[in-house]
């Protein structure tokens, strides 16, 4: 199969509803084939999520490219992603921020990120293995954070790792279905955009979803 051809065709499709030029490009450079096991890679380019094990997904790529959209990426960005997990919206991160702070509640996806992230020359990558705390407090405040599981509530403590004028994206809704959030902090009242509908695997921990 030859997957540069398969990726420019999905982002010449995504070109119908993103606008950002710097996340097709970004999409167009990463290697998705590479985030998801051998007996997916046939597949690497529909525009479906795959599983990637542990009951966990890597998203479609329409619903990344959209989300990554939304943050307004500009490129001296510190940005946080909540749920590393195979690593590639890290990747698509890293090619449009300055930096990007990721977190993992699962050990063998956060190392596997890792490794693959580091082989593939990303160096504005950190990678950290997470318990029931929800973001990087110590690294805040983050001028954007997009968290890449559902959750029953915006986290207050993630909210707060936001920098004001920062945008965050999460999926909010029961645990099998969600609406898309964008959230703009302000210091009186945050800007709450809808982005659709869309469906996630549960966040977990604090001020989210029990074990």
């Amino acid at each position: 199969m030859d997957f540069a051809v398969a990726r420019a065709r999905l982002v010449e499709s995504l070109r119908i509803e993103i606008r950002d030029e710097r996340v097709l490009a970004a999409m167009d450079r990463v290697p998705r084939e590479r985030f998801v096991p051998p007996d997916e890679q046939h597949l690497a380019y529909e525009d479906t999520p795959l599983p990637i094990g542990f009951d966990q997904t890597i998203s479609q790529p329409y619903i990344i490219a959209l989300m990554t959209e939304a943050l307004e990426l500009k490129g001296d960005e510190k940005v946080l992603e909540v749920g590393t997990g195979s690593g590639y919206q890290t990747a698509i991160l890293a090619e449009l921020a300055r930096l990007v702070i990721t977190t993992e509640r699962l050990h063998t996806l956060a190392e596997t990120a890792r490794r693959l992230l580091d082989n593939l020359g990303y160096t504005n990558i950190r990678v950290h293995l997470v318990g029931e705390s929800v973001g990087w407090p110590s690294e805040a405040p983050y001028d954007a954070i997009i968290v890449t599981a559902g959750a029953p509530r915006v986290p207050a403590d993630l909210l707060a790792q936001l920098a004001f004028g920062g945008r965050m994206i999460i999926p909010v809704g029961s645990r099998y279905v969600q609406e898309l959030y964008k959230i703009v902090r302000r210091r009186k009242r945050n800007v709450i955009h809808n982005l659709g509908g869309c469906r996630f695997v549960p966040l977990i921990g604090k001020d989210a979803w029990e074990e």
